[in-house]
């Protein structure tokens, strides 16, 4: 009783806090450009315009070049663009087309599957000779000094980066915003986040301005920005993909996060997540061939983690419109989908928070280059005065970390793997969960501050190490994306896909802006 009492209280203050914001923000919304008929190829998957590329049908300096105007087009309404080499980009575009005009074997096209594609990055991976923040203020000068293994790998696939896009302050908050490069802007409106940690390359990426968008999630980082900017994401299971580079890490130590990536279409995120994967792809299931009729739906309404919002109305809806279009698709009443709950569901945000516990980063120390430890007693009152180095997203973190008791860790460890042992029983080799991606649509800026936990729909994910594929369903009657999470068990990415494809026929990708 006390549960839904409070869940009743926080949906009016939500209604509350959304009518103070909207009264600051909606004023502020800037179309995004149309789509420029000469930038039209943008519109193609990575997957497209790597066969174009390779079958002399288009130049690499021409997509590079094409991508680099629309990312001028649309960067000042979005800021997501922190640091470029566009005249190097079209050097190394100019040197592939020159490669292909010669004439190459096939078995050279094979181990460099996006040969002449662009790309961006997330500016927390290193990519050699750019900026390399992570949105600090102590490293705002601070260039990579080589790539990190996934834009290493990129690049040994044939792809080009381009850029590099906007973080929040060590990647953890739900907003792309830090005191060197200000916020980021959502292309479906520019008075709203487009989410956190990625959510440059997700703006870009919905803002039809990059080919290949290139993240990382430890708690939603890429699915995160995907739901608020409308896109598919895949995070493959945790312990596949390298870190080394990126955020500052070796790559030594196990992580729950995974490398990632965004994208308006399905087809990408198979053959990209098995370049960065290197030689773990083959553990995957990425290219696992499914029907869907031998796929088993399960599917989670709402948690009841009081420190979250309440699901909203259009999302509820939503999901019911999964599960009925489901339902009478399925081939008998045992293949229709079927309601799933476990008691750690009403405990996300404290499960995601012990995990992080687990991880190799001090945020206290890396908010300080490593050369010290932020403190929140020290910070409080300097923000107070104008005078942190810090945003006020990055100081209560600090004050969780440091002034909140820790989560019970033999309570912890044990739920947490209660749950995962479930989702795996249940779920098995041919099973689907259809699960929240967050309480609302992009909320407006700054308003994530008081509802700092409901990010934890994807951080659960984390904290059990499973594979998530992030689905758009169109958009809300306010104009924003709609999605839902679709989660697997451990190396079932194929599951996630081959639902996620199915899922496309309601709603799917909607761009911020016309593309004729």
């Amino acid at each position: 009783m006390f549960r839904q009492a409070f869940l009743i209280f926080r949906y009016y203050l939500d209604l509350v806090i959304d009518c103070i914001f909207a009264f600051f923000w909606e004023g502020t919304k800037q179309k995004i450009p149309d789509l420029d008929p000469r930038h039209k190829i943008l519109t193609e998957s990575a997957v497209s315009l790597a066969a174009k590329i390779r079958n002399k049908q288009l130049k690499s300096e021409d997509l590079v070049r094409t991508c680099i105007e629309r990312i001028k087009t649309v960067n000042p309404m979005l800021n997501a663009v922190v640091d470029e080499r566009y005249e190097n980009a079209l050097n190394d575009a100019r040197a592939v087309d020159e490669i292909i005009a010669r004439g190459v074997s096939e078995d050279y096209f094979k181990d460099k599957p996006f040969l002449g594609v662009p790309f961006t990055s997330k500016e927390s991976h290193g990519v050699a000779g750019l900026l390399n923040t992570l949105g600090l203020r102590a490293r705002q000068h601070t260039k990579a000094p080589e790539d990190a293994e996934c834009v290493r790998l990129l690049r040994a696939a044939g792809a080009i980066p381009v850029a590099v896009t906007n973080v929040p302050e060590v990647n953890k908050w739900q907003e792309s915003r830090n005191m060197v490069f200000g916020q980021t802007n959502n292309p479906h409106h520019t008075g709203r986040t487009p989410g956190g940690s990625s959510g440059g390359e997700a703006a870009l990426m919905a803002a039809v301005a990059t080919p290949i968008a290139l993240c990382s999630d430890i708690g939603g980082s890429t699915r995160m920005p995907a739901f608020f900017c409308g896109l598919y994401g895949l995070i493959p299971t945790a312990g596949h993909t390298s870190f080394k580079g990126s955020t500052l890490r070796d790559g030594k130590a196990p992580t729950m996060a995974s490398i990632s990536f965004v994208s308006r279409h399905l087809e990408d995120l198979a053959p990209l997540t098995a370049v960065v994967a290197a030689d773990k792809a083959k553990q995957l299931t990425l290219d696992k061939k499914v029907n869907i009729q031998d796929i088993k739906f399960f599917y989670t309404e709402q948690s009841q983690d009081i420190r979250l919002s309440p699901i909203c109305g259009e999302l509820r809806e939503a999901m019911s419109k999964v599960v009925k279009k489901l339902s009478s698709a399925a081939s008998s009443t045992d293949r229709a989908p079927k309601p799933y709950y476990h008691s750690g569901l009403d405990y996300m945000f404290s499960l995601w928070r012990h995990g992080m516990t687990k991880e190799a980063e001090v945020f206290s120390r890396v908010l300080t280059n490593n050369t010290g430890t932020a403190k929140a007693w020290v910070e409080i009152p300097k923000k107070l005065l104008g005078l942190s180095e810090y945003t006020l997203a990055a100081i209560l973190k600090l004050v969780d970390d440091q002034w909140m008791p820790r989560t019970n860790p033999k309570w912890a460890e044990k739920l947490t793997d209660d749950l995962k042992q479930d989702l795996i029983n249940t779920l098995g080799d041919s099973g689907v969960l259809l699960f929240p991606s967050a309480p609302a649509p992009a909320p407006y800026h700054y308003s994530l501050l008081l509802r700092p936990y409901n990010f934890a729909y994807w951080g659960i994910c984390n904290a059990l190490h499973l594979p998530v594929a992030q689905v758009p369903l169109g958009l809300s009657s306010a104009g924003l994306p709609l999605g839902i999470q679709v989660v697997a068990a451990p190396r079932q990415e194929g599951l996630c896909l081959a639902a996620a494809a199915w899922l496309r026929q309601l709603g799917g990708c909607v761009p911020p802006c016309r593309l004729e």
